[in-house]
């Protein structure tokens, strides 16, 4: 499975070349880690529902900067280590810069990722933080929108009765834990504009946790 990690991660730093492979320059950005994303992508509108059962949109904000990634509840490792990071990152910061930051998992796996399943996972990790789930298809679009790749979960046979003589079928069973999405956290501005990305071992090393404060002074919130 590292493979195909590092396959998603191979093609979604690239970005639609939407992303400047520089890490210098001007003002308090040119401190940042991360990619900038030149110019800044404003988001659709894509009808979603959050984790508390509120219509809501990719791109609507409530004045906040938007740490945002894709994963899903049933992720092994990824997406609780991911928010684990992003939970210590979080509570690092003060209450006035916690007050301008908002966490938003968006669910690749809507399916099984109902609002409430959303809240209860999400509050094992941090009660402010927030999830997105919606209808295959906008989920999927909004995936498109943010250049996130996806890999469906792989299905496994599990009823071999047809090769026993039993005359049926084998029936096949998705294994959730299989399912493969891009591992970036995305940096989203109070105005719904993609600005920045940081890939899973700038998320990992604290790069993105370090950055925070400046990316609130950058970017608003």
């Amino acid at each position: 499975m590292k493979w195909l990690t590092a396959g998603l991660l191979t093609v979604a730093a690239g970005l639609g070349g939407l992303l400047l492979a520089r890490q210098s320059g001007t003002g308090a950005a040119g401190n940042l880690g991360g990619t900038p994303v030149d110019p800044p992508l404003t988001l659709p509108a894509l009808p979603l529902t959050d984790a508390d059962g509120q219509e809501t949109t990719l791109a609507a904000g409530d004045g906040r900067l938007r740490l945002v990634f894709f994963g899903f509840v049933r992720c092994p490792d990824v997406c609780p280590a991911t928010l684990g990071v992003l939970k210590n990152a979080y509570t690092g910061l003060s209450p006035q810069e916690q007050a301008k930051v908002r966490v938003q998992l968006v669910s690749v796996d809507p399916e099984y990722d109902r609002p409430n399943v959303l809240r209860d996972y999400l509050d094992r990790f941090d009660p402010a933080f927030d999830g997105l789930t919606g209808t295959r298809a906008n989920i999927d679009a909004a995936a498109k929108a943010l250049f996130v790749s996806q890999i469906e979960p792989q299905a496994t046979q599990t009823d071999h009765s047809a090769h026993m003589g039993g005359g049926h079928a084998p029936k096949a069973e998705v294994d959730p834990s299989t399912r493969q999405h891009g591992d970036e956290v995305r940096v989203v501005n109070p105005a719904g504009q993609f600005v920045r990305v940081y890939l899973q071992d700038q998320v990992i090393d604290g790069t993105l946790g370090r950055d925070l404060p400046g990316l609130i002074r950058t970017y608003g919130g």
